[in-house]
C-alpha cells in the first residue's frame, strides 16, 4: 500500500491559484484514473480536477471555497499497487509516465480535450519534452483520424442517443462531468434514467447533450422558446437569497475588474438603428432543412456575424484596438468575433476565429459548440482569447436596446436587440415587416460617431440583402 499524494497542477496558463468550488469524492470512496475529484475555479473557467491514481480517497487537504495555490496538496489516495499498475502523479502536468503501463503525459485540460474529441490519449505522440501531449497534438490527432468537423461529431452522438431512444435505463450508476451533473441538477433530470450507449471501462457516460436532450423529450411541449437572434437561452443561475453573502471572486471578480477598467479606460459612445430583417427571417427559414440535415441548428447569429465580418472590412478602424503605449491604433487583419455568453458564473465571451473565412453552416456549428462549452464552464481559456470584436444578443432574454460596454482593449461591441415584427410604411402602406434593433459601442477615443454610424449602416445593408451572406 502506497499513500500518493495530488497537488493542485497549473489548469490554466500561467494560472497561480484556484478556489476548490466542490468535492466529488470523500475519504473512504474509491477512485479510477482520471475520474474528476473536484471542480476548481479560475479567474477564467470551472475545470474539473481528474485523478492521476486509481486507490482509495485517504483524506481531502482543502475544503470547498478555499483559494488553493497551484502546487498545494489537495488530496492523499491510497493505491493498492506497489507503483507499477497506474500512472504516476502528473507534477503539475510534468510527472514522468509509469514504466510498466505506459501513461501519456499530459494536463487536465488536455486530458479534458483528447475526451471531448474522441481521441485516445495513450494513443497520441506528444510534442513536447518528455513525450508531454499538448492540446495541439490532441487536436491534430483528431483531425487526422476524423476530418469530421464538430457538427458531425455531434451529430453522431445525438445518433447513438437517438439509437437507444426510449430505453428507460435502470442503472444505479452513471459517469458524467461535473457541469453534466450540475445540468441534470438544474433540469431535474435523473443522470440514471439518460440513455446512452457510451461506456468507459463498463460504466454508461452521459453528456450534457444527451441530459439536454432527455429533459426536452421530458417536457410536454417539448419546445422551449429561445431568442430570435440568438443561441438556446441559458440555463438561469441560481438566484440567492435575501441576506446571503456570496464572494466575490473567480469568473465573478475577474468580469467585475475588466468592467472598470473598460468604462474607466474607454471613451464610451453608443450609436443605435433598427434594420428591416423579413428576407434575412426568410432566408433563414428556406436554409434551415438544409442545416438540419448537417446537424446544425441555424440561429440569426451565423447570419450577423458574416455581416460584421463584410463591414469590418470595410472600416478596418472598428476591427481595432489602442496601444496607448507606443500611441498608435492597431488594425486588425483578422476578423475574430467574440460572442458574449450568459453563464451561471457571468458573461464569458468565446472568440470565433477567422469568420471571414467559414461557411455559415461551419459557423453556426462552431460557434453552438463554444457557446454551449462556455455555458458548461468546459471551454478553454485559448478560446476566449485575441477577439477583435464582440456581439452580444441581448434580444435572447428581451429587450431593444442596451449600452453595451466595450470589450477592453477592442474598441468596438455590437448589442441585437429582439426581432419581432413592426408595422412599417412601405410603397405608402402600412405593412408588417421584421426588424432588428442595433446597438454599437465604441470607444470614440478611435472610432467617431460618424464611422460608426457608416458601420452600423453597412451591417444593416448586408442584413437586409442576406444573399451576398451566402456567397461572399
Amino acid at each position: 500500500m502506497t499513500v500518493e499524494t495530488f497537488a493542485l497542477p497549473d489548469v490554466g496558463e500561467g494560472v497561480t491559484e484556484g478556489e476548490l468550488l466542490r468535492w466529488l469524492v470523500e475519504p473512504g470512496d474509491e477512485v479510477g484514473t482520471d475520474q474528476p475529484l473536484a471542480e476548481v475555479e479560475t479567474d477564467k473557467a470551472v475545470v474539473d480536477l481528474p485523478s492521476p491514481y486509481e486507490g482509495t480517497v485517504v483524506e481531502l487537504h482543502a475544503e470547498e471555497g478555499e483559494l488553493v495555490p497551484v502546487g498545494s496538496v489537495v488530496v492523499s489516495i491510497e493505491t493498492s499497487d506497489d507503483g507499477d499498475a497506474t500512472g504516476g502523479p502528473e507534477e503539475g502536468g510534468d510527472g514522468p509516465a509509469s514504466a510498466a503501463d505506459r501513461r501519456a503525459v499530459a494536463p487536465p485540460r488536455t486530458r479534458r480535450l483528447a475526451r471531448e474529441l474522441g481521441v485516445d490519449l495513450e494513443r497520441v505522440s506528444g510534442s513536447r519534452p518528455g513525450g508531454r501531449v499538448t492540446d495541439a497534438d490532441v487536436r491534430d490527432a483528431a483531425e487526422g483520424s476524423d476530418d469530421a468537423t464538430g457538427h458531425r461529431e455531434s451529430s453522431e452522438t445525438v445518433e447513438r442517443a437517438a439509437a437507444v431512444d426510449g430505453e428507460r435505463s435502470t442503472r444505479d450508476r452513471t459517469l458524467a462531468a461535473p457541469a453534466t451533473r450540475r445540468l441534470a441538477d438544474d433540469l431535474g433530470v435523473d443522470l440514471d434514467a439518460v440513455p446512452t450507449d457510451e461506456r468507459r471501462d463498463g460504466v454508461a457516460v452521459v453528456t450534457a447533450e444527451l441530459v439536454r436532450e432527455y429533459a426536452a423529450s421530458e417536457r410536454d411541449d417539448g419546445s422551449e422558446a429561445d431568442g430570435e437572434t440568438g443561441t438556446t437561452a441559458s440555463t438561469p443561475a441560481a438566484d440567492p437569497s435575501p441576506g446571503d453573502r456570496i464572494p466575490y471572486r473567480g469568473i465573478r471578480r475577474t468580469i467585475g475588474e475588466r468592467m472598470v477598467e473598460s468604462t474607466a479606460r474607454v471613451a464610451h459612445v453608443t450609436h443605435t438603428d433598427e434594420v428591416d430583417v423579413t428576407r434575412l427571417v426568410e432566408t433563414k427559414a428556406e436554409l434551415e432543412p438544409y442545416a438540419a440535415e448537417e446537424g446544425v441548428e441555424l440561429t440569426y447569429l451565423p447570419f450577423v456575424m458574416r455581416a460584421v465580418a463584410g463591414a469590418l472590412a470595410e472600416f478596418p478602424r472598428v476591427n481595432a484596438s489602442l496601444d496607448e503605449e507606443r500611441e498608435e491604433i492597431r488594425c486588425h487583419e483578422t476578423y475574430d468575433i467574440g460572442v458574449a455568453t450568459a453563464t451561471e458564473a457571468g458573461l464569458l465571451v468565446p472568440v470565433i476565429e477567422d469568420v471571414d473565412r467559414k461557411g455559415l453552416l461551419d459557423l453556426a456549428a462552431e460557434t453552438a459548440s463554444k457557446v454551449e462549452r462556455a455555458r458548461d464552464r468546459r471551454i478553454d481559456r485559448v478560446e476566449m482569447q485575441g477577439g477583435t470584436f464582440t456581439v452580444t444578443n441581448v434580444g435572447v432574454i428581451g429587450g431593444r436596446y442596451a449600452t453595451p460596454i466595450v470589450n477592453h482593449p477592442e474598441v468596438a461591441i455590437l448589442a441585437l436587440g429582439r426581432i419581432e415584427e413592426q408595422p412599417r410604411v412601405v410603397d405608402g402602406e402600412v405593412v408588417a415587416r421584421h426588424t432588428l434593433p442595433l446597438s454599437l459601442s465604441v470607444d470614440h477615443r478611435v472610432v467617431d460617431g460618424a464611422v460608426a454610424a457608416r458601420f452600423t449602416n453597412r451591417v444593416m445593408e448586408l442584413l437586409a440583402a442576406p444573399a451576398r451572406l451566402l456567397v461572399d
